[in-house]
C-alpha cells in the first residue's frame, strides 16, 4: 500500500474531466465522505484533466493497483469485460425515464458490476451522462448528412461499428485529442453529451449538435480489487456509502449543467438540432 508521509494510505481517483464537471463534483463528495468518517487513515486525491494519463491508460492503473479508482465511459470498459458493450448498442434504452430504471436496479447492476473481478476491478456506481450525440463542423439533420464524415469515437469495436453503420469513418482517440483534432480538420465532428461543448470547449470549433440520441452510456467509477477487499468491513461500508453519495451529488450537478450549458453553447453560436430519431434509428437497429 502507499503511505503518505503521515501514515495515511492516500487514494488516488483519476478522471478525464475538468474541475466543474458533474463526475468532479460527485468525487469531491465522495473525498468528503471518507475522509469525514475516515480522515485518520485515508487521504483521497482526485486527478481530473486526464493528468495520470486517457481512460484507457487509467483503466490499466487501477487494474494494476498503481491507481485505486477510476472513472470512465462503459465505452472504454469494453476491451476489459465484453459485459460492457451491452451498453453500447444504440438505442438500447427506449427513452431516459427506462435507463434510469436500470442503472437504479441495484441487484441487476451488482452481477454486471462484480463481473470484472477476474480483471483486477470491479465498478462500485454509475454515474449519469446523459444522451451521446453527434456535433460537427457541419449541419446534420438527417443519417445522409453524416455519409463521408470523419468522427470520433471512443476506443472501442462497437462505437466503431456504429459510426460505420452510419456511413461515415470512425476515428478512435483519446478524449483529450478532439478539440485539436476538430480544429485542424482532422476529423469532422464527434459524439458526445452537450457538456463537451462547454466544459472541453468543442463548441468553439464545432458549430452543429444534433439529438440523434444513439446512445446513454454511463459513466463508471470503478476500484481496484484488491485495494476493496483489503479494506475492512466497516472501512469498506463507508466506502461503498460514499460511492452512493458520490452519485446522488453528481446526478444532481448533471441536470443543473446540461440547462445552464445548452444556454452557454448558444451563445458561443451552436446550433442545437431536433431531427426526426427514428431515421437515424434505422440506420443502426436491425
Amino acid at each position: 500500500s502507499i503511505s503518505g508521509t503521515n501514515g495515511k494510505r492516500i487514494v488516488r481517483i483519476a478522471h478525464s474531466q475538468s474541475e466543474t464537471h458533474p463526475d468532479h463534483i460527485g468525487l469531491m463528495a465522495f473525498e468528503k465522505y471518507v475522509e469525514d468518517r475516515l480522515g485518520d487513515k485515508y487521504d483521497v486525491q482526485i486527478y481530473p484533466n486526464e493528468l495520470l494519463g486517457s481512460s484507457v491508460k487509467t483503466i490499466e492503473l487501477t487494474q494494476t493497483g498503481a491507481i485505486d479508482f477510476v472513472v470512465c465511459s462503459t465505452g472504454n470498459l469494453e476491451t476489459c469485460d465484453t459485459i460492457y458493450s451491452v451498453f453500447s448498442i444504440p438505442y438500447l434504452f427506449s427513452s431516459t425515464e427506462a435507463y434510469h430504471k436500470v442503472m437504479e436496479n441495484d441487484e441487476l447492476m451488482k452481477s454486471i458490476y462484480e463481473s470484472t473481478k477476474a480483471s483486477g476491478f470491479q465498478t462500485v456506481t454509475w454515474l449519469d451522462a446523459g444522451t451521446r450525440n453527434f456535433y460537427a463542423t457541419t449541419p446534420i439533420n438527417t443519417p445522409d448528412d453524416l455519409k463521408g464524415l470523419k468522427l470520433r469515437v471512443q476506443q472501442s469495436p462497437s462505437n466503431v461499428s456504429m459510426v460505420k453503420a452510419f456511413g461515415a469513418a470512425a476515428a478512435p482517440m483519446s478524449f483529450g485529442e478532439v478539440y485539436t483534432a476538430i480544429q485542424q480538420g482532422v476529423i469532422d465532428g464527434a459524439e458526445n453529451n452537450e457538456l463537451a461543448l462547454t466544459n472541453n470547449k468543442h463548441g468553439e470549433v464545432a458549430k452543429y449538435y444534433i439529438y440523434d440520441q444513439h446512445q446513454m452510456v454511463p459513466d463508471m467509477l470503478i476500484g481496484n480489487v484488491k485495494f476493496l477487499d483489503s479494506l475492512s468491513p466497516e472501512d469498506r461500508k463507508v466506502f461503498d456509502e460514499a460511492a452512493v453519495e458520490c452519485t446522488r451529488v453528481e446526478r444532481e450537478s448533471w441536470d443543473k449543467q446540461v440547462v445552464e450549458t445548452k444556454k452557454q453553447a448558444e451563445e458561443m453560436g451552436v446550433q442545437f438540432i431536433y431531427p426526426d430519431v427514428s431515421l437515424f434509428k434505422a440506420k443502426v437497429v436491425d
